[in-house]
């Protein structure tokens, strides 16, 4: 499985220039959706904020950047169909690195409270994307602001991802990641709680917070 944030400016269109930062960032999630690929799974499993409990995103849904002020549609498997439902920014950015990798398989999203049942009840071979900032209160020029307590919380997750410590990430503070802006905190404790007990060899692929806003990128292989 791969864990990617979920900026908007991780998709070039949002960007009025590159800037190496994002580049950096760009290029560990390809390296992590990779690794994630590489056993050649039949279906991907985007999980991310947005998603009501019980909604599945899947063929000709499609999501969009025009509230960023870009013109451009993310389809999220295939072609968009009349009808299809919209889906949240980080299903999108996330079918957008599975589009960037090739993946031409089948992809599911859906919201955190789903992921555990979703996985087990799909055949193997299956993937996780899980996609999800960490804190937004890491400087003074942070959308939330400076917040001394938000830099060891990202640490401490990035520890979790370093180690493959999922029952770490299932006992995240909800409350505290709510406080802190960090909006990967109920996608990181709903995939730690489906694989407590697993073993899993881990990879930290990157961790910085250029623009005040914790980004966290790593792989997990799970036995």
């Amino acid at each position: 499985m791969a864990f990617c944030p979920a900026p908007p400016l991780l998709h070039p269109a949002v960007e009025v220039r590159a800037d190496a930062a994002t580049t950096a960032l760009r290029a560990a999630c390809a390296v992590a959706v990779a690794a994630m690929l590489a056993p050649r799974p039949d279906v991907v499993v985007v999980v991310g904020e947005g998603g009501g409990p019980g909604e599945r995103y899947g063929a000709g849904d499609a999501g969009d950047l025009r509230g960023l002020g870009v013109d451009v549609r993310v389809p999220f498997e295939g072609r968009v169909r009349p009808g299809g439902r919209r889906v949240p920014l980080p299903h999108a950015l996330g079918a957008w690195l599975l589009d960037e990798a090739g993946f031409a398989g089948t992809r599911v999203g859906v919201g955190p409270a789903d992921v555990g049942q979703l996985v087990g009840d799909l055949p193997s071979p299956v993937a996780v994307l899980a996609m999800g900032d960490g804190s937004a209160r890491r400087s003074v020029k942070a959308p939330g602001y400076l917040d001394d307590a938000a830099e060891p919380f990202d640490a401490a997750v990035a520890g979790a991802l370093r180690t493959g410590d999922a029952a770490a990430l299932a006992a995240l503070d909800a409350g505290e990641g709510a406080r802190l802006l960090a909006a990967g905190v109920p996608v990181w404790r709903s995939v730690g709680a489906a694989l407590t007990g697993r073993r899993i060899a881990a990879t930290l692929h990157h961790d910085a917070a250029p623009y005040g806003v914790g980004y966290l990128v790593a792989s997990w292989a799970v036995a």
